[in-house]
């Protein structure tokens, strides 16, 4: 059978569609010299040109779009044939989640779902970026932030709130009531997605955004360094909410700002398949009515 090699067709879809070869690669979980590569085999195999180079983008050529028609096409009957295969046997959902919202949330309604699904396997993996379900090792990821993400679809499940968390005794150093001038003496722990400054404006406080301190990219090492004591963390409802309830964790100030949210990202032939579907609006119904942190 006279076709060129599969990861090249695999490598042209998704540049096409993310329309760079950097976000391809990162789709993909490839390098963008490999994408580079792969779409240069697949050009010299067909002998024309697929893309015009331009700084920093890709643009399809007339041939490249008539093209791109017909492998999407090819690929995604390729694609429908497996899952019915896979659907003879047990369906293996595949989730990626941050650790703190798994631990502290969803694991906690995995019973009510088993319960109305039985014939679903859970495969659950952490992580706090988008890279397992771009790259296809993850069929659907709970995440936190703003779409669109090149690649993939995404769902929202709820708006959360920005807060300050911290010990029980930590809080008790911040007097009575507690007074948010005294942030200066506790150390302020961050993350990438959450600010400190416009939570410090919301209070009242001139102060920029923090140079220095602790900086986890873990929201879960974050909250447990805030439960031992390390220094104040901030934080959203869904991330916070097993903490809050048991009393690890408390809020020392009742000011809160508008955060991001949290989505059901995937891709597009993941949720092509009604059952995944059916999973995310369950998960949009749970994050729902979990909204009372």
């Amino acid at each position: 059978m006279d076709l060129p090699p599969l990861h090249t067709l695999a490598a042209f879809e998704a540049a096409a569609r993310c329309g760079s070869f950097l976000a391809a690669a990162q789709t993909l979980n490839l390098t963008p010299s490999a994408i580079s590569h792969r779409i240069k085999t697949l050009e010299n195999w067909l002998g024309q040109p697929l893309f015009e180079r331009r700084h920093r983008e890709v643009v399809l050529t007339e041939t490249g779009r008539a093209y791109l028609a017909e492998v999407q096409a090819a690929l995604g009957r390729l694609t429908h044939a497996s899952t019915r295969l896979r659907g003879t046997h047990t369906r293996s959902l595949r989730l990626s989640v941050a650790p703190a919202l798994g631990a502290k949330w969803f694991v906690a309604q995995l019973a009510d779902y088993r319960a109305t699904q039985p014939g679903i396997e859970f495969v659950l993996s952490s992580a706090s970026t988008l890279e397992p379900v771009a790259s296809g090792r993850a069929d659907v990821a709970i995440y936190y932030g703003d779409p669109p993400w090149p690649g993939l679809e995404a769902y929202a499940l709820r708006q959360e709130s920005v807060f300050p968390v911290c010990s029980p005794a930590l809080a008790a150093r911040l007097g009575t009531p507690p007074d948010p001038a005294r942030l200066d003496t506790l150390a302020l722990l961050r993350h990438p997605l959450l600010q400190w400054q416009p939570w410090f404006e919301a209070a009242g406080l001139k102060r920029a955004e923090p140079a220095d301190g602790l900086l986890f990219e873990d929201s879960m090492l974050m909250l447990e360094a805030a439960a031992a004591g390390v220094g104040i963390a901030l934080t959203v409802g869904l991330l916070a909410r097993g903490y809050l309830a048991d009393g690890t964790l408390v809020r020392p100030f009742d000011t809160t700002i508008a955060g991001k949210g949290f989505h059901a990202v995937l891709r597009p032939e993941a949720y092509a398949q009604a059952w995944i579907r059916q999973f995310v609006r369950w998960l949009q119904v749970r994050a729902r009515e979990d909204s009372s942190t």
